[in-house]
């Protein structure tokens, strides 16, 4: 068995302009990339089925947000990081002491270099409020404002 890979030496960049070109829909086109270690990428220190889970949730709220503004259409990516520390907080009448998560939000042309998103404190309060809300593992939520360089588009 041979293995047949044609999109193998195209960049993200490349593969979004084929897929325009073949008139594929345009939740396809547009749709922000995956990091290829997965989400295990996403989270610092211990991997487990939880932390992953955390992740993934807090991923999906940021782009339900996202989704419904007008920065959408120039994301390249938007995700969450889990951190390996803990946090003081306030939840209800209690203290508490959770996870924060780490809220990255970039635009890019060709991945080669990325400026974070300006996004609106309305729109980023309201990610931080579900998040917070929704998530019972997580207490804070911060927003990650550096450029590619220096950092990366990954946090790992």
């Amino acid at each position: 068995m041979k293995l047949y890979e044609p999109l193998k030496d195209l960049y993200k960049d490349e593969v979004r302009k084929l897929a325009h070109n073949l008139n594929l829909p345009k939740e396809i086109t547009t749709r922000q990339v995956f990091p290829g270690p997965g989400l295990a990428i996403r989270i610092i220190g211990e991997i487990t089925p939880k932390r992953v889970k955390i992740v993934r949730q807090a991923g999906k709220i940021i782009e339900e947000e996202l989704k419904e503004t007008k920065f959408w259409k120039n994301i390249w990516m938007s995700f969450a990081v889990l951190l390996s520390i803990k946090s003081v907080g306030i939840q209800g009448d209690e203290r508490s002491y959770k996870y924060p998560i780490v809220v990255r939000i970039i635009e890019s042309q060709d991945a080669m270099t990325a400026n974070f998103s300006k996004i609106s404190f309305s729109i980023l309060e309201r990610i931080s409020t579900r998040i917070t809300n929704e998530i019972t593992e997580i207490n804070r939520v911060v927003y990650d404002i550096t450029n590619k360089p220096p950092a990366t588009m990954e946090w790992e």
